[in-house]
């Protein structure tokens, strides 16, 4: 199915989990752009018995301050609903390129949620809305006679509840892997800029060098490693 553009809307909703007669999964990532640290995928179901309880302020991640996230997160993950997430270290991004990493764990993602629905005793025909433009390889159904479909959604983190519960579930985990990746390697500001490329980042680099958890594939970093092993 070809990308949903996304039109001028407001708040995210239910309209595409309700408009399928099966389970819907939301799909989100976080970290693609940042030089160090994973790149963390979350697949979310959210359990119709309790869309009306859904928590005030599910959003897009990147609209939310941490502490919200960090509710939504608590939120999200002791309810009835079911989740899974992945997270791809630099290493793997390195071997592959970022887009097909991401994908490969989008699928990944989607396959072990698919399995844990199955394994609860939702056997019934499943759809993934995926945020972004490009899907991911559609997983193999669960359940023998099953369906499994997905579309991408440009934009979907503002437009699907789905969507937008995955994208805060994996902004909430890689945040954290992050600030723990900071205590460990201090000086480059991890904690606070999530292993962007930021003013910090680039004196860490230059002054204490390279570390195992940069992407040494991308450029920047690349330039600061070939300054360091040169």
């Amino acid at each position: 199915m070809p990308p949903r553009p996304r039109p001028d809307a407001a708040d995210p909703d239910l309209s595409r989990e309700q408009a399928f007669e099966g389970l819907t999964i939301g799909i989100d990532e976080a970290g693609r752009g940042p030089w160090a640290g994973p790149v963390t995928v979350a697949a979310v179901w959210l359990d119709p018995k309790c869309y009306d309880d859904l928590p005030a302020g599910l959003d897009d991640s990147k609209k939310l301050k941490a502490d919200k996230r960090a509710a939504l997160y608590d939120a999200l993950t002791t309810n009835t609903h079911i989740y899974s997430v992945i997270s791809v270290p630099p290493a793997i991004i390195d071997a592959g390129n970022i887009l097909q990493v991401t994908l490969q764990a989008m699928h990944d993602c989607a396959e072990d949620l698919a399995g844990q629905l199955a394994q609860a005793g939702y056997k019934s025909a499943l759809h993934m809305l995926v945020d972004g433009s490009i899907m991911p390889p559609i997983p193999a159904p669960p359940v023998d006679g099953g369906l499994f479909t997905g579309e991408a959604v440009i934009g979907g983190d503002g437009l699907s509840l789905s969507i937008a519960a995955a994208s805060i579930i994996a902004k909430h985990t890689r945040d954290g892997i992050m600030t723990e990746l900071d205590a460990a390697y201090p000086g480059y500001g991890w904690a606070t800029n999530m292993g962007y490329g930021t003013k910090a980042h680039q004196e860490g680099l230059a002054t204490l060098g390279v570390t195992p958890h940069h992407r040494k594939s991308y450029k920047p970093v690349k330039r600061y490693l070939d300054e360091q092993t040169g």
